[in-house]
């Protein structure tokens, strides 16, 4: 309920603010009146009618998944190019509308306001909704399988950044002596997943180590809905080369030795 309410207000001041930033670069480039040359009623039923067709390119892109660090260089350039996207929409559907156009200049008002205020919105409504998220009982309780360094690490910046994933029980196959990691309770080795996957709701679960037991974790997790997360060091990848591509269509994890410059461009 709480992740549906989010999103629908998040959908819906996405297109407020983009309306707005039209407006504003409306006024900024006509001055503070209702221009009859331009008229402003014409201009509001064009951006309108776009408004839905940019917030559907952000969807798209998955700016809009909870998981998703608004702030991150690559989000933003998916922000950057919904924007230049709906400008494309805007001046399209105006010049089809209504043949003539009142200035290129309002264009670039709104393209630099959009980007600029959608960008800054999400940064802000990403602080306000991962806090939302963590009250009261956590919308993505995460079980941590198998404790390292590497997985003490990723439990502190979890809360520390107040990621929707909100690790609540660590178990390790072999045991540990601590009763808790960074204020998260040990519950004991993995003959108890089953126990502390219903006492805790779990809905993610990250492996950070006990490689021998991926089979039974995936098993546990496909049988309960559960999200699985792998870290790339359980498989030896500790060189920060790693990603997911796709090879003929097929998800693969790639390992990249150390790039020369030709590299650059010809991958």
């Amino acid at each position: 309920m709480r992740r549906a309410a989010l999103l629908i207000l998040w959908l819906v001041t996405d297109v407020l603010i983009f309306v707005g930033a039209y407006v504003l670069a409306y006024f900024l480039r006509v001055g503070w009146i209702v221009s009859t040359d331009f008229p402003l009623n014409l201009f509001l039923q064009t951006v309108f009618m776009i408004a839905p067709l940019t917030i559907a390119v952000l969807a798209q892109l998955g700016v809009f998944r909870l998981m998703r660090t608004q702030g991150d260089k690559r989000n933003i350039a998916h922000i950057i190019f919904a924007c230049v996207m709906g400008l494309s929409f805007f001046t399209l559907a105006y010049y089809f509308l209504y043949v003539t156009f009142f200035s290129r200049l309002l264009l670039v008002y709104a393209f630099v306001l959009s980007t600029g205020f959608l960008t800054v919105w999400h940064i802000g409504f990403e602080q306000v909704m991962r806090k939302f998220l963590r009250t009261g009982r956590p919308l993505y309780p995460t079980l941590i399988v198998g404790m390292t360094r590497e997985a003490a690490a990723l439990i502190k910046t979890l809360n520390d950044q107040r990621s929707p994933l909100t690790p609540v029980a660590i178990l390790d196959a072999k045991g540990l002596k601590e009763p808790d990691v960074h204020g998260v309770p040990v519950e004991g080795k993995l003959n108890k997943l089953e126990e502390t996957i219903t006492k805790y709701r779990i809905t993610h679960l990250i492996q950070c180590s006990d490689l021998e037991q991926s089979i039974n974790l995936l098993s546990a997790c496909n049988n309960r809905n559960i999200t699985y997360i792998l870290l790339p060091s359980v498989l030896g990848m500790v060189n920060n080369n790693e990603s997911i591509e796709s090879i003929e269509g097929r998800q693969v994890a790639m390992v990249r030795p150390v790039k020369k410059w030709w590299h650059w461009f010809f991958g």
